[in-house]
């Protein structure tokens, strides 16, 4: 295999992830065999892991045979150490060709000056993008341009327990926000909190900020205030805290470690909903082999159900030595055949057409390809990781009593408009 490792031996695990034929049917990649030298790709996942046993056994292969004067160098590095890995080498000139980047990392690797805009330089690059949910393809862009291709996405959607509904005399999970408050009493009767969650960060509350018309920053995520602390976003994080103070949300939301986990609390019917993505099907059919995981749509408020991108784009590098090759491997890596071969191994695919062959891999990713089509990103910009941590902060504070709600959005504005003006010129 054409690979470098800086972590160990990857296990042999093959058969989890075999395609029939490896054709390209589907593929966007050029079928040319004019391309040669050498793609390096950087990316984060462990070394004895299905998808590097994917990468390796399945997708280079694959991309190799189609162009057989290229070969395809992948590197896995721990996810912990590729950031500052990344940035140790931008001051160094030593980037790689590829790098599958955290979607938060991005706009802070744009705005270092060291990513291809591939809206002005990849071929095709408006075909590859519409192909691709909008939610996920809108990680990649920093002040007008594009600097990467949504490469897996994920998304959060609502996980009951059905059976603790049913003991409340609830016949559905909600599906709004006002039904979920409603279940709050029917479930504290019976010992169950309505809904739980581990934090108060973007990650967590977006998608009930967005579902209920608030937001975070403006479209060019250039200031927070009249958006953070917006009457919108006041109510939904004041619905958070009378849930809190009502008990029918644990204090697991304010980083209590000495609750219990989301997934625990759900399979033993202590929460009664949670929100989670699809590596938690697996999780629940390893851990809890009896309890029977369902979900359903966000629940909706004001501007109906919206949820949260996650995943990792695909980023090229200006001072890369081989962008013809590098950008016929990104393709590929955008193909049909290449996304499927991930979902196999649990990595969601980007793409939005793959239908029942999505279906057909695992059946649980219909809700998340849903969910998807509305779901929105974390705000774009090197701030984000400051802004999160604030955001959080405050919330928490509110919810403890340590502020009012709007003392509390109105804080984290001000803070984060201060963060913004750094990177809004």
């Amino acid at each position: 295999m054409k690979a470098a490792k800086i972590t160990g031996a990857a296990v042999a695990v093959a058969a989890l992830v075999a395609l029939a034929g490896c054709s390209t049917s589907g593929s966007n990649a050029p079928t040319s065999g004019t391309l040669s030298g050498t793609v390096t790709f950087w990316h984060a996942y462990s070394a004895d892991s299905p998808e590097v046993q994917t990468l390796e056994k399945t997708i280079i292969p694959a991309f190799e045979k189609l162009h057989p004067k290229v070969t395809v160098k992948d590197v896995a590095i721990p996810y912990d150490d590729l950031h500052q890995k990344l940035i140790t080498a931008v001051a160094g000139d030593q980037l790689p060709d590829l790098v599958r980047s955290d979607i938060i990392w991005v706009p802070e690797l744009a705005n270092l000056g060291v990513l291809q805009p591939l809206d002005t330089t990849l071929s095709d690059f408006k075909t590859l993008a519409d192909q691709t949910y909008p939610g996920s393809l809108a990680t990649n862009k920093w002040k007008g341009h594009y600097y990467g291709l949504p490469l897996d996405t994920n998304t959060r959607v609502l996980m009951y327990n059905q059976a603790v509904l049913d003991k409340a005399g609830i016949s559905t999970p909600p599906a709004t926000m006002d039904e979920l408050l409603a279940d709050g009493p029917k479930l504290k009767a019976v010992g169950a909190y309505a809904y739980a969650d581990s934090g108060a960060s973007g990650w967590n509350v977006l998608p009930f900020i967005w579902s209920g018309g608030g937001d975070i920053t403006n479209a060019n995520v250039t200031k927070a205030s009249g958006y953070m602390n917006s009457a919108k976003t006041e109510k939904v994080v004041q619905t958070l805290v009378d849930m809190y103070k009502s008990g029918y949300l644990p204090s697991l939301i304010l980083g209590d470690t000495g609750g219990l986990s989301t997934s625990d609390g759900l399979a033993n019917g202590t929460y009664a909903t949670i929100l989670d993505g699809p590596w938690m099907y697996p999780i629940f059919a390893s851990q809890y082999p009896d309890f029977k995981l369902q979900d359903s749509a966000v629940p909706s408020g004001a501007k109906g159900s919206v949820s949260v991108v996650g995943g990792e784009d695909v980023v090229m590098t200006k001072s890369s030595k081989n962008k013809p090759a590098a950008e016929a491997f990104m393709k590929y890596l955008l193909s049909s055949d290449a996304q499927l071969a991930m979902a196999k191994v649990g990595q969601m695919p980007v793409l939005k057409g793959l239908g029942s062959k999505l279906t057909a891999i695992n059946s649980y990713y219909s809700q998340f390809a849903t969910q998807l089509e509305t779901a929105k990103p974390r705000p774009a910009t090197p701030a984000w990781t400051q802004i999160d941590t604030i955001l959080q902060d405050d919330i928490r504070a509110a919810i403890k009593g340590d502020k009012t709600v709007k003392q509390a959005m109105d804080d984290a504005a001000t803070q984060s408009d201060a963060l913004l003006a750094k990177y809004s010129k």
